[in-house]
């Protein structure tokens, strides 16, 4: 065994200096190891490029016509995240724009809203919005209770001023009893590029990694057969194999963090060191991941299969667009399954909140964990090369 393990003999270097050659010359895995994640990442940047939602088409239905309902749709349109486009006689024509996407949402001033608002009736404003866009119809809501309350409040000023309140600081005292502010602790200008890309690079990163493993292994099946390829010593020839690819997959996510926190220049609070091993640790986990699936099914179809199930989930169970706490425990359990949910808490935790290594020790545990991974392959091509060896001997 220790004759095996000894990496510091040329017959190593050799084996090392091969599955780089192999790995860049064939056109596939040369592409993925090269320009494949980084134009992707490109792409991924590129849709979220604009980072803030701005002017949202929206529509109007006015049924009360007066100065009231002029003025709520003027405060509408200078909202920076809306923007009126149309207005249509009745709610059916509003809501088949709302159905063809035209609009996101609608919004229909009552009839006698100037009289009951004069009144103190409290007028009913409805406004109809497709949710089935998450962000969109988040970013909807948020601005429609924005501009509705701020247009009662200045209302209830005028009401206060009217009725004998000499100064306007005590008009709007009693008009807004309680004070609120809300100041974002992260993401202070609610960019969703940096909320969404750097979850969905991670994401991306992992699928990337797992299919470059599957498919170099299948390539070796494919040149010369495992046994040939396991015969100067299965588990050296594995670790020469994993070395390249660890090393790829650990300068790719090193780019990735570097493009999202040197060149956008995305707020970064913590250590750059903890994020460098978290992204190595994930690496190997990643490498493991995918030379496993290979090795169980020895086919690459099944084992991109298996990858793809493994690894294709990831952003849905990283706690980022669907909160952990919510989930079910066969969704816990799955989520604990996935290398890049232990990475992106060690992310998130550093980028965000700055926090010391002692905070995130559990996580790397959990991915120190993977390793076990390399053993059962290990144990894998010992086994293949046995088989290799028995049948030339029976041969």
């Amino acid at each position: 065994m220790s004759g095996l393990l000894k990496m510091s003999s040329p017959a190593f270097t050799t084996m090392l200096k091969r599955e780089w050659r192999l790995l860049f010359l064939d056109p596939w895995l040369c592409s993925l190891a090269t320009w494949v994640p980084l134009v992707l990442a490109v792409v991924v940047c590129s849709i979220f490029v604009k980072g803030i939602a701005r002017e949202l088409p929206i529509g109007i239905i006015d049924l009360d016509h007066s100065q009231v309902s002029r003025a709520i749709i003027r405060n509408l349109d200078a909202s920076p995240a809306l923007q009126v486009v149309q207005s249509y006689p009745d709610v059916l024509e509003g809501a088949a724009a709302l159905r063809a996407g035209t609009i996101y949402a609608f919004v229909v001033m009552p009839e006698d809203l100037e009289r009951n608002t004069i009144r103190g009736l409290a007028p009913e404003i409805t406004a109809f919005v497709n949710s089935q866009f998450l962000l969109i119809g988040k970013v909807i809501n948020s601005a429609l209770v924005q501009v509705l309350s701020t247009f009662n409040a200045k209302v209830e000023v005028k009401k206060n001023l009217a009725m004998g309140q000499p100064v306007p600081s005590a008009a709007i005292s009693s008009a807004l009893p309680i004070g609120m502010q809300i100041t974002p602790l992260f993401n202070v200008n609610t960019n969703y590029a940096q909320f969404l890309v750097s979850a969905i690079l991670p994401g991306l990163w992992q699928i990337l990694i797992v299919a470059l493993t599957v498919l170099t292994f299948a390539a070796e099946n494919r040149r010369e057969g495992l046994q040939a390829w396991l015969a100067d010593g299965p588990i050296r020839a594995c670790i020469a194999k994993y070395i390249p690819l660890i090393t790829i997959a650990w300068i790719h996510g090193l780019l990735f963090l570097s493009g999202m926190y040197i060149v956008l220049g995305w707020p970064m609070h913590g250590s750059w060191f903890v994020l460098v091993l978290a992204v190595f640790l994930t690496s190997c986990a990643c490498v493991a991941a995918g030379s496993l699936f290979f090795l169980v099914t020895r086919d690459a179809a099944r084992g991109l299969s298996l990858s793809a199930g493994f690894a294709a989930p990831a952003l849905a169970f990283m706690g980022v667009t669907f909160p952990v706490s919510n989930m079910t425990l066969p969704a816990k359990i799955w989520r604990s399954l996935i290398p890049s949910s232990h990475y992106i808490e060690i992310q998130f935790s550093q980028v965000n909140y700055g926090a010391p290594f002692m905070f995130v020790i559990p996580q790397f545990k959990a991915l120190v964990c993977y390793w076990v991974l390399f053993l059962v392959a290990f144990a894998l091509v010992t086994i293949i090369a046995a088989r290799g060896k028995n049948t030339e001997e029976v041969v």
